[in-house]
């Protein structure tokens, strides 16, 4: 059975900006099943969540900062008043992977995380860019990160980011689907520094992504960073491409 959808709100920050419910709801009737939040433009998390919870559109996630530190009750609130209960780190600095000894000391600030997020009955996950598949001191970071975070540390692959990188990111999602329920499905020219496209009009194999991740992806989530063409279309054809050929689950048919 197909994986719902979802889409990453960071997608289209910029018209949610302007009008967030008009925008929330045009997602829902688009189809997608779900949204993974990232920030709350002209509202509130408690706000938005009502909207989610109006609309039948689930929180499969919510990007968050990481909660350690004076923020700490911040962020396990925010993540309470959406009724969710994965909390994803979007990205480290950068300059966490810039040695083999900055990428163990990532790895325990992320475990200390876990600790929080477990302690308060959520679940941790990551998210990744390029750089994390980029080897340092001829070592990949993702390998490290596997190997030196608590198993129940989630994983949010980000298949383009994957292959921006110059890696498989089918491969990739073969060797650790089983610790990576979420997927970021986008799709473009897998060139750094150039706008996306709708999913299924780049060079990404989605096909091979989604059947490497069969039963065991829990939500396929489309995101885009930027896009030339209106962004809105791009989410709905994501969708469209995605649902009519099988690919995920959605609202409705297309």
């Amino acid at each position: 059975m197909a994986a719902p959808i979802a889409v990453q709100l960071y997608t289209v920050r910029e018209a949610l900006a302007q009008d967030f419910e008009g925008v929330v709801r045009k997602i829902a009737e688009m189809g997608y099943l779900g949204v993974e939040t990232a920030s709350f433009p002209g509202t509130t998390p408690k706000q938005a969540a009502q909207l989610f919870d109006e609309l039948e559109l689930t929180v499969c996630s919510a990007h968050a900062p990481l909660p350690i530190g004076p923020k700490q009750n911040e962020v396990l609130d925010l993540v309470a008043a959406l009724n969710c209960k994965r909390l994803v780190c979007p990205a480290l600095d950068r300059n966490y992977y810039s040695s083999v000894d900055k990428i163990y000391r990532a790895c325990d600030l992320l475990n200390e995380a876990h600790q929080v997020v477990v302690d308060n009955g959520l679940s941790l996950g990551v998210h990744n860019h390029w750089w994390e598949y980029e080897p340092v001191e001829g070592q990949y970071p993702y390998e490290i990160m596997m190997d030196r975070l608590d198993p129940a540390i989630f994983m949010e692959i980000d298949t383009y980011w994957v292959r921006v990188a110059g890696l498989d990111p089918v491969e990739i999602v073969k060797k650790w689907g089983q610790r990576a329920p979420l997927l970021h499905i986008k799709d473009g020219p897998a060139i750094q520094g150039f706008a996306h496209l709708a999913v299924g009009e780049g060079i990404i194999d989605i096909v091979g992504v989604v059947e490497a991740g069969q039963n065991v992806t829990e939500w396929l989530i489309v995101e885009l960073d930027a896009c030339d063409t209106d962004m809105l279309e791009a989410v709905e054809d994501s969708y469209a491409y995605m649902v009519s050929n099988g690919f995920a689950e959605g609202r409705k048919a297309v």
